[in-house]
C-alpha cells in the first residue's frame, strides 16, 4: 500500500492515477450508462410488446363463434402469425370452437399448432391433456396415450390418470383402465375429480 507524506502527495496520486487511467475510466461509466439505458428500453419495449399482444389477443377471440366462419378465419390468422403464448391461447379457443361444431380433426390440428407455438410447460400440459381427450373421441387411443405421456407434474396426475383411462378403455383393456383409474383415485387432486373416477371404476365391475 503507497504511503503519502501529505495532502499534496494525494493529490497528486490521484492525478496520476486519473491520468493513467481516464479514459479506460470514461469508456466504462460510458458502458455502464449505456448497458442501463438499453436495459430500461429493452424492458420497456418488453412490457409494450405484451401489453400489445394481449390486446390483439383479446380483440381476435372476443367475437370467435362457432357458427361465425369469418370469426374463426380472423382468429386462425392470429394463432398463425403469433408463435408465442398468446398464440397457443387462441390456437387453444380455436381448438374448444371446432370441438362445439364436432370437427374434431380440426381441432386437434390447432392444438398441435398451439404446443408448437408456446414452450411455457404448464401451457403445454394443458393443450395436451385437451388434445389427448380430442384423440380419445377420435378413436385414436394409442395417439393419445402418447400424447398424455409429455405432461408432467404432480398437479396433473390425476387428470392424466383419467384420461388415459379413457383411452385404454376405449381399447377394450378394462385391467388398464382400472390400474389408471386407481392412480387417480390415489393422487393428491380435488374430491369431486377422485368421487368422479371413482365411480368410474365402480362403473367396470357393473
Amino acid at each position: 500500500m503507497e504511503i503519502y507524506e501529505n495532502e499534496n502527495d494525494q493529490v497528486d496520486a490521484v492525478k496520476r492515477f486519473f491520468a493513467e487511467n481516464g479514459k479506460a475510466l470514461a469508456v466504462g461509466v460510458v458502458l455502464g450508462i449505456g448497458a442501463l439505458v438499453g436495459w430500461r428500453y429493452w424492458t420497456s419495449h418488453e412490457v409494450e410488446s405484451a401489453r400489445s399482444a394481449s390486446l390483439a389477443y383479446d380483440n381476435a377471440v372476443s367475437g370467435v363463434r362457432a357458427d361465425n366462419p369469418q370469426s374463426l378465419t380472423a382468429v386462425e390468422q392470429f394463432a398463425a402469425e403469433n408463435k408465442n403464448n398468446y398464440g397457443a391461447l387462441a390456437s387453444l379457443k380455436l381448438a374448444q370452437q371446432y370441438v362445439d361444431k364436432n370437427d374434431l380433426n380440426k381441432a386437434a390440428a390447432q392444438l398441435q399448432q398451439g404446443l408448437n407455438s408456446t414452450k411455457d410447460e404448464n401451457l403445454q400440459a394443458l393443450i395436451n391433456l385437451r388434445l389427448a381427450r380430442v384423440q380419445v373421441q377420435l378413436k385414436q387411443a394409442d395417439a393419445a396415450l402418447k400424447t398424455l405421456e409429455s405432461v408432467k407434474g404432480a398437479g396433473w396426475t390425476a387428470i392424466v390418470a383419467d384420461l388415459r383411462g379413457e383411452a385404454l378403455l376405449s381399447k377394450g383393456d378394462k385391467q388398464g383402465a382400472r390400474e389408471a383409474w386407481s392412480k387417480g383415485v390415489e393422487s393428491d387432486s380435488s374430491p369431486a375429480l377422485r368421487e368422479m373416477i371413482q365411480m368410474k371404476i365402480n362403473n367396470l365391475s357393473v
